[in-house]
């Protein structure tokens, strides 16, 4: 990758959290990345914004109701092209003048764009991690099938890639996921019991969405990544665990068949992993605020409260089941967060409904795609009852 020759992106929900941190690292590295696609989901304002910085050759915003207002805002740059719906996510994905297609769109929707980048044998830059939870056998096979390299863009998972760089498969004895504990890291059920949206929006370490940072607050986060690892590196069950590490410091670990253990570590900032991703096998020169060890002399390490914050265990379950079970753990709780952010429902319901449909809905051991949309319509009509 060259200046003359700079990598092609397409940017799938350019808008959120994940999206604008992958802008600010294309602004940072001149000349090594082009933006080629922009998608949005309903901020059409800064998606405008956006495209007449980037000046991509495609925007999409997904709420069909807005295209026209887009369109209008950018009809003096006619080397843009507007489109809109679920449909356009899926045809940009797949565009022959994109290189790298990052995923960070939130939740189920991010499975069908990803599933035509790979068949286009498409270099993925995966932040959605929703994609391998609710089909990760079809996306790693596809993936191998088509040639197409999955790159984590989760600060965990790209730990562990990093750490498994140089490596033999083989070597792998275990990996350790570590989890910041969240906002409530600590908490009582009785006291988790009074806990408001905005206090759970509150993550003491990480600037993420709405939805991520309540996941984090459950410990589902840490479960999907869980499931998310498993398919990403070949792992078994047994192979998976999860430690909380407060600081966040510690990204993730690797304890090979010798004993050794690697560890990669940093400050809490999404742009680089994003970068790694974006830029591998380089490791681009940045001037992101360097970590000290002086400034963290503790770093400490406790187990996570699976009693208490439910839905960790719960992750670990479907993981063991297989089949669609991950793919009903996931619609379960994006139905449930929806409903805790819209203040419908209390924070230790979010399991409660995520356990629920994981007994209500079929369970089906080798699912194929219609399968997978169906268990996701399925269950979030049994949640949607669940949380009226």
């Amino acid at each position: 990758m060259t200046s003359s020759h700079p990598r092609s992106l397409a940017l799938l929900g350019s808008t959120g959290s994940i999206g604008t941190q992958t802008l600010d690292v294309v602004r940072a590295q001149p000349g090594r990345f082009r933006v080629a696609v922009l998608t949005a989901q309903r901020s059409a304002d800064l998606l405008v914004l956006q495209a007449r910085e980037f000046r991509p050759a495609v925007v999409v915003i997904g709420d069909e109701a807005q295209y026209a207002g887009v369109k209008a805002a950018l009809a003096n740059q006619p080397e843009t092209t507007v489109m809109a719906g679920a449909a356009a996510l899926t045809e940009v994905a797949a565009r022959p003048d994109v290189d790298v297609v990052l995923t960070a769109l939130v939740g189920y929707a991010g499975l069908l764009p990803t599933l035509a980048a790979l068949k286009a044998g498409k270099t993925i830059a995966l932040a959605n991690k929703e994609t391998l939870v609710v089909a990760g056998q079809l996306v790693t096979s596809l993936a191998r099938q088509h040639g197409a390299a999955i790159y984590p863009v989760d600060s965990e998972h790209s730990a562990i890639f990093q750490c498994l760089v140089g490596e033999q498969p083989d070597a792998v004895e275990k990996i350790i996921l570590t989890a910041s504990g969240g906002p409530f890291r600590g908490r009582s059920a009785q006291e988790l019991a009074q806990v408001t949206r905005a206090q759970a929006l509150k993550h003491p370490n990480w600037d993420m969405g709405a939805k991520v940072t309540i996941d984090s607050a459950s410990l589902m986060n840490k479960g999907l990544e869980v499931i998310e690892a498993k398919w990403l590196f070949g792992l078994t069950n047994e192979q998976i665990e999860v430690v909380v590490h407060p600081q966040s410091i510690i990204h993730s670990l690797v304890q090979f068949r010798d004993g050794s253990l690697k560890a990669q570590l940093g400050l809490p900032d999404m742009k680089l992993p994003i970068q790694y991703a974006l830029g591998y096998p380089e490791r681009l020169v940045n001037d992101f605020p360097r970590f000290s060890f002086l400034d963290y002399p503790t770093l400490t390490f406790e187990q996570p409260d699976g009693a208490t914050f439910r839905n960790l265990p719960l992750a670990f379950e479907a993981m063991r089941r297989g089949g669609n079970a991950p793919c009903v753990l996931n619609a379960a709780n994006e139905v449930a967060v929806a409903a805790f952010l819209r203040e419908q429902i209390g924070f230790l319901q979010l399991p409660e409904v995520v356990e629920s449909c994981l007994t209500r809905v079929s369970y089906l051991a080798e699912p194929s795609l219609d399968d997978y949309v169906q268990t996701d319509a399925e269950t979030r009509r049994v949640a949607a009852e669940l949380v009226k």
